[in-house]
């Protein structure tokens, strides 16, 4: 058996050329690993030459694998749960107690769209992922072994991404046959998605004390967002122009997270109108996943931040106010779509997908881009190879994107606001690092485009050198 002193080391099989398929391996000794993760790839970070099948299917071993650790449940981070089950994984599941409650309506729609519409199946399947989950409370050590060869445990931070998303804290120390622990354990952090500060609903991560190694995400690693209040003035600034010209507002957001938080916005944004045409808008979520997630946010206020509870208690609602309306069946849907597209009625509509790959904003946008009244507003990360990335890139020029096949030409409004992202941008990850009280010695960035990397790398190594803490920086 190789002892542990060439261990523990990392491997990434997902989240490290892209910024999808996020899945990491920590092995820690030839035979026993932990796996961070494991993501469905999306956009260019997919093979298109595969199916589905191929490019997500493990090929990787399983047998050695003492846990699977969830930061979050966004299908880039824990889509490929399937295949592993089916690759033989039969270990538990880590996560944070919000996530435990979120990941099943996450999985159980993945399995609709990539596996079967089959429902015995699909609750056999759930039943199963269920029975795997270990929920675990943020701040408090998980002890994952303890014996004669090592101790390794686990502990789970708010990152404050989505609801239920953490940071990735493991300690791993080799016990030699004295029963003596050899050296001070070895911390390796997994960053996951780190959430930006003041995002809605959910408190900022703060920095872990220490890391020997950081797995640290770099999304925004090359940009800056706006700041909150700008962020909302120039929402505000889109929905009056809707109002003005009879138009739709149409968002393509992410099911779980980003939708939550934006109508979080939208609900003070109305509360605080004067104006009788905003306490009038209609605030459309067409998306029955979006709305099952959002009842299941409301039931979670415990983790959420002080401002959001504070709300609550003043009696306002802000994922459940007056103005919102939900469409749940497909023939609402249709019916939506049409009078929206030749009625002049103002109209906010948030629906899936985020980067406009499927699901249901995809017929609002082969409807609306061609009608300059509407107005498309992204509020979160395009993927490279995806519509969302065309229609961002080419339509304020007056291009055109291949939706379903079809060529539509863009001559609707296409406004982004990076202040809602939920991800941290490069000061937000540069905050991360120089907060610690012992700096990492070794930084592995993953999640990002080669550009992003790369200036988040130079930013990082200029702080270290400015600083006297020399420190190794790896794409």
């Amino acid at each position: 058996m190789e002892r542990l002193a060439s261990y523990p080391h990392i491997s990434h099989l997902g989240g490290a050329e892209g910024v999808t398929g996020s899945c990491h391996r920590l092995q820690l000794a030839e035979d026993r690993a932990l796996l961070v993760d494991c993501g469905l790839f999306q956009g260019q970070d997919g093979d298109p030459a595969l199916s589905a099948l191929e490019q997500h299917r493990v090929d990787f071993p399983v047998d050695d694998v003492l846990a699977l650790v969830v930061t979050h449940v966004h299908i880039d981070h824990i889509g490929r749960l399937p295949y592993l089950l089916a690759a033989g994984y039969s270990g538990p599941i880590l996560c944070s107690v919000p996530s435990a409650r979120l990941l099943p309506l996450v999985i159980e729609d993945a399995l609709k769209i990539g596996f079967t519409r089959d429902r015995a199946l699909i609750e056999r399947f759930l039943e199963e992922v269920e029975g795997r989950l270990v929920p675990l409370d943020y701040g408090q050590w998980h002890p994952l072994v303890d014996d004669a060869r090592h101790r390794v445990r686990v502990r789970l931070q708010r990152a404050g991404h989505i609801l239920g998303s953490a940071y990735v804290e493991v300690e791993s120390q080799e016990v030699d046959h004295q029963d003596h622990q050899s050296g001070q354990a070895q911390r390796t952090v997994f960053s996951g998605d780190l959430g930006a500060p003041h995002a809605p609903l959910l408190p900022a991560p703060e920095s872990p004390e220490r890391a020997d190694v950081l797995v640290l995400e770099s999304t925004y690693g090359d940009r800056e967002h706006e700041d909150r209040t700008t962020r909302q003035a120039r929402l505000k600034a889109a929905i009056d122009r809707a109002l003005a010209n009879g138009g739709t507002v149409i968002v393509p957001a992410f099911s779980i997270g980003r939708t939550q938080e934006l109508l979080y916005e939208l609900e003070d944004l109305i509360i605080e109108a004067h104006d009788d045409h905003w306490r009038e808008l209609e605030i459309i979520v067409d998306s029955p996943l979006a709305a099952r997630f959002t009842a299941v946010y409301r039931e979670l206020k415990p983790w959420w931040d002080a401002e959001a509870r504070g709300r609550t208690g003043e009696g306002r609602h802000p994922l459940a106010f007056d103005n919102l309306y939900t469409v749940d069946s497909h023939a609402e849907h249709e019916q939506t779509v049409d009078y929206l597209a030749t009625h002049h009625r103002p109209a906010v509509v948030i629906a899936a997908s985020g980067m406009c790959a499927g699901g249901r904003v995809v017929n609002y946008l082969k409807r609306m881009l061609g009608d300059e009244r509407h107005d498309v507003l992204f509020i979160g990360y395009q993927g490279a190879g995806t519509p969302g990335r065309d229609i961002q890139r080419y339509g304020p020029r007056g291009g055109w994107v291949a939706l379903d096949g079809e060529r539509i030409n863009i001559r609707a409004r296409i406004d982004t606001i990076g202040g809602y992202s939920a991800h941290a941008d490069q000061a937000d990850l540069l905050r991360f690092i120089q907060k610690m009280a012992e700096p990492p010695g070794e930084v592995r960035l993953v999640h990002g485009d080669p550009d992003a990397k790369q200036a988040l790398k130079t930013e990082i190594e200029r702080w270290a050198c400015d600083a006297g803490h020399p420190r190794h920086v790896t794409l």
